[in-house]
């Protein structure tokens, strides 16, 4: 969309041009967000014509068309034109006596949601919104999601801090400016057994500045061999050892560490400047949820079809990015010989192709666990309803080193145009990577371009399964 747009409006002949956005609305701790939804090129001439007041102008029937069809949905109006420049812009005055003059009949109209306009130039972008009661905000800045994050502001940034010399070696890959944009990321973590837990001392080392982390389980022996720096002690082994008195076993459960404690203190040990915001339950809570629309980025580590359900939805009503990823090994079920493990690193994007498109959230696994809170929070990563779940840190190595590298350079804007764009399969039976193309339908409930879809609406549309 933002490709189109820059073509719309810079198109080479030096002059403005006008456009509007119908966009989602999204209230977060941080304030409002604007989810960009549809954009409605004006027509020269007949769209976008010259002004009576001002330079040029939209037309008052296609602005009335295009408040009617906000208000119809749920949605923002965003007027969208262009000045010359290039790093900074600003509305002229002319600007702001027409949004005064005009949008508070446009407020009465679009009957209580948001209307406002944007202003462009090359690399900038500048933005007054106007709120039902007519308040007024500023756009602090746009981010444009796609295979490398872009970040649009009315002005430059002021000149970063020196970065910590701790990371030197990597500021010589992606710079000091990147360096500054992993500091001032956020991720949500959903999940932290053997591929989370990798992924969270990954991200923490890259100097990764806030985490989500979100994981309704405790440390078990089990897991002492894949979770980072956990400890016997962790698990209280001692307590919970077969032979020991039931009594003796339920206290020790209740004693061991939760797995988003022992996290945050593999984050804290990698980067002592980390925010951390711990959620010990499952991802379908609205605390989660509201936590989620801060971030710029989710790794969905847990394999249940419950979260892939809800983080798929929130990707795209949201327009925030993130991977799925895990590991599965197949087994005989006579015989128990591995017969295959893959590990998986896939995107989930606006626009690529999403877990429904691609089936992989099966209807049946849904109904199975919302019958049981057991399985609701079981990891499995071997087919079969009662077998063990084998699991080997090196393998969720895999898919964690992946789905980190995706993330970095898709945040510091390493990552190349032509960069394959789906799910990465590593096979290491076979020594081998598999390369699987999402697919995408149009008629998607999540990602499609129909009318009903939950696509960019933000607050607009409900979530699933969120208790």
């Amino acid at each position: 969309m933002y490709d189109e747009l820059v073509a719309h409006l810079f198109p080479g002949d030096g002059d403005e041009h006008g456009a509007v956005i119908h966009a989602g609305l999204l209230e977060t701790r941080d304030g409002p967000v604007l989810t960009a939804r549809d954009l409605i090129l004006a027509v020269e001439g007949r769209d976008w014509v010259p002004g009576t007041r001002g330079y040029r102008k939209l037309l008052a029937p296609f602005i009335s068309k295009q408040v009617r069809r906000c208000r119809d949905e749920r949605l923002v109006y965003l007027a969208v034109h262009n000045h010359l420049g290039t790093d900074r812009v600003a509305f002229s005055d002319v600007d702001i006596e027409s949004h005064e003059r005009g949008f508070p009949a446009l407020l009465d109209l679009i009957d209580g949601m948001p209307v406002g306009s944007l202003v462009f130039a090359q690399n900038a972008v500048a933005g007054d919104i106007w709120l039902p009661g007519k308040s007024r905000l500023h756009i602090d800045r746009m981010v444009v999601v796609g295979s490398c994050r872009t970040e649009l502001r009315p002005a430059p940034s002021p000149l970063e801090k020196p970065f910590d010399l701790r990371f030197d070696r990597q500021v010589r890959v992606f710079g000091a400016s990147g360096q500054a944009i992993l500091a001032r990321s956020k991720v949500a973590i959903i999940g932290l057994g053997g591929v989370g837990s990798i992924l969270a001392e990954l991200l923490g080392r890259l100097g990764v500045g806030s985490f989500v982390l979100v994981d309704p389980d405790r440390v078990q022996p089990s897991n002492l061999p894949r979770l980072v720096h956990a400890t016997g002690w962790d698990a209280m082994t001692w307590l919970v050892a077969p032979g020991r008195p039931e009594w003796m076993r339920r206290l020790g459960t209740s004693l061991s560490t939760r797995k988003i404690d022992l996290v945050r203190r593999v984050i804290s040990r990698a980067n002592r400047k980390a925010t951390i915001d711990r959620h010990f339950t499952s991802m379908e809570e609205k605390a989660v949820v509201e936590a989620l629309k801060t971030c710029d980025y989710v790794f969905l580590a847990a394999d249940g079809h419950r979260a892939r359900r809800l983080f798929n939805a929130v990707v795209h009503q949201y327009l925030i990015p993130g991977v799925q990823l895990g590991t599965r090994i197949q087994t005989n079920d006579e015989t128990g010989t591995v017969v295959n493990i893959h590990t998986s690193a896939r995107l989930v994007t606006p626009g690529c192709g999403c877990l429904l498109c691609n089936q992989a959230i099966s209807q049946q696994r849904l109904r199975d666990e919302s019958m049981s809170g057991q399985m609701r929070q079981a990891q499995r990563y071997v087919d079969g309803d009662d077998a063990s779940a084998p699991s080997v840190i090196t393998l969720n190595a895999l898919s964690a080193s992946q789905a980190a590298n995706d993330f970095l350079f898709y945040m510091t804007g390493l990552t190349r145009a032509e960069a394959f764009q789906g799910n990465v399969q590593q096979h290491p039976l076979d020594r081998r990577v598999k390369f699987v193309m999402p697919r995408k339908d149009a008629s998607c409930a999540d990602c499609g371009n129909e009318k009903q879809s939950r696509l960019s609406r933000g607050d607009g549309a409900s979530l699933p399964l969120v208790d």
